[in-house]
C-alpha cells in the first residue's frame, strides 16, 4: 500500500489546505514532491497547524469557495491533474447555529468546484471528502458500508448527504463524457495533534490541561470510529492514485475509511485514555445543560476499501492516542512542529510500506 513515487511532481489542487486535516495532508503531499495549489478561508483558531506547518512550496490562495467564478479562475490557473476537495464546515454544532452558511459551504461549494473542473481540462481525477455522518442513522449499534442508504437529521449530516448526491448527479451528468473520474471518501472521527477547532475532543483536553479542569463531555456514552488523522489521508491518497492509474474500472465511486472494529470507543472511553496519556487527575465531566441531538451509535465497516485498495489502518486506539498526546507534548516543549509533524508522517509511512 505504499505510495512510491506516484505523486513526485504530479500537479494537485487541494481545498480546505487550512483546516485540521488538510494542513496534514497538504504537507504530506509537500514531502511527496507533489506541486501543490491550494484554497482555503484563513485559518479559523490560533495557533494551527497550518502556520505551523509553513513555509509551503506551493501557491496557497484564501479565498471562499462559495465564490464561484473566484475558485473556477483559481483552478484554471494551477491546470491541476487531481483535484482533492476538503474544505467544509465540518462541525454538528455550529450547522445548528448557521444552517443555511452549512449548507451554502458543503453544497453549493461543491457545486461551484465541480463546475470549475468541467471548465479545466487538465482535471482527470476529482476525490470529494465528505463524513462519516452520511448515512441515515437510526441509532442502531451496527456499521455501515457504502451501499446503506444517505440520511442526515442535523444540518451538518444532512450536507453531506447531499453533497454526495451532488457528486453522483455532476459524474454521470457531465465529468464522466469529459473522462473525469470523480468519487468520495467518508472518513471516521480524527484526532492527532494540531486541532484547536471548538467543539471536538482533542483540543478540548488541551485546553482543560491548560486550565487545571476536566473536560466537559456532552454525549459521553455515544460510540465512534476514532482513528489517527492520518489514517483517512493515506486511505484519501491511495483512493486517488488508483483511481488516476485506472479509471473506474473496477472502483467504486465511494469508499469508507474507519478503523477496525475493536477500536471503535465510547466518547467517555476515549477521554479516559486521553486523561491518562495528558496525566490529568480528573479527564472529564459530564456537561450540563441541554444540547442538540446527536447520533448514539456511528461506526464504519471499511471492508471494501481493503477489498479493493489494500487500504487497512496501522495503528490502534491505543498508537492513535500516544501519537496525538506526543504530538502536543512536542508543542509544549517548543519543538518544531513542522518537524515534527514531518516524521509522524515518515513514521506513518514505514507502517503502511
Amino acid at each position: 500500500m505504499g505510495l512510491n513515487s506516484f505523486w513526485q511532481d504530479r500537479r494537485v489542487f487541494v481545498t480546505g489546505q487550512t483546516g485540521f486535516k488538510g494542513a496534514w495532508l497538504s504537507l504530506w503531499l509537500e514531502r511527496l514532491g507533489a506541486t501543490v495549489s491550494a484554497v482555503a478561508l484563513a485559518p479559523v483558531s490560533s495557533p494551527s497547524l497550518y502556520a505551523m506547518a509553513a513555509p509551503w512550496t506551493g501557491k496557497h490562495y484564501t479565498a471562499d469557495i462559495r465564490d464561484s467564478a473566484g475558485l473556477s479562475g483559481l483552478l484554471r490557473e494551477a491546470e491541476p491533474e487531481i483535484v482533492i476537495h476538503m474544505a467544509a464546515q465540518a462541525l454538528v454544532r455550529p450547522s445548528y447555529a448557521d444552517p443555511v452558511g452549512t449548507y451554502a459551504t458543503n453544497v453549493m461549494g461543491t457545486v461551484n468546484l465541480l463546475d470549475a473542473v468541467r471548465s479545466t481540462p487538465s482535471v482527470r481525477t476529482v476525490l470529494v471528502v465528505t463524513s462519516d455522518k452520511v448515512y441515515a442513522n437510526d441509532g442502531q449499534p451496527t456499521a455501515f458500508v457504502e451501499s446503506d442508504p444517505l440520511g442526515g437529521s442535523d444540518p451538518y449530516s444532512s450536507s453531506k448527504a447531499c453533497t454526495e448526491l451532488v457528486c453522483k448527479s455532476y459524474a454521470k451528468s457531465f465529468l464522466r463524457e469529459q473522462g473525469v473520474v470523480l468519487a468520495t471518501a467518508r472518513a471516521g472521527n480524527v484526532i492527532g495533534g494540531g486541532d484547536w477547532a471548538e467543539d471536538r475532543l482533542v483540543p478540548d483536553f488541551v485546553r482543560a490541561l491548560e486550565s487545571g479542569e476536566p473536560a466537559m463531555l456532552r454525549y459521553p456514552d455515544a460510540v465512534r470510529p476514532w482513528q489517527h488523522v492520518l489514517e483517512p489521508l493515506g486511505g484519501y491518497l491511495t483512493y486517488a492514485r488508483a483511481l488516476t492509474e485506472g479509471g473506474s474500472a473496477g472502483l467504486p465511486d465511494a469508499l469508507n475509511f474507519g478503523p477496525d472494529a475493536q477500536d471503535f470507543a465510547t466518547v467517555a472511553e476515549l477521554a479516559e485514555e486521553l486523561g491518562r496519556g495528558f496525566g490529568l487527575a480528573r479527564s472529564w465531566e459530564q456537561a450540563p445543560g441541554k444540547w442538540a441531538s446527536e447520533a448514539p451509535f456511528l461506526m464504519l465497516n471499511s471492508a471494501r476499501a481493503a477489498d479493493v485498495l489494500g487500504w487497512r489502518p496501522c495503528l490502534d486506539r491505543g498508537q492513535t492516542v500516544d501519537w496525538t498526546v506526543a504530538w502536543y507534548d512536542a508543542h509544549r516543549r517548543g519543538a518544531d512542529m513542522r518537524e515534527f509533524t514531518l516524521q509522524q508522517i515518515a513514521a506513518y509511512e514505514d507502517l503502511m510500506a
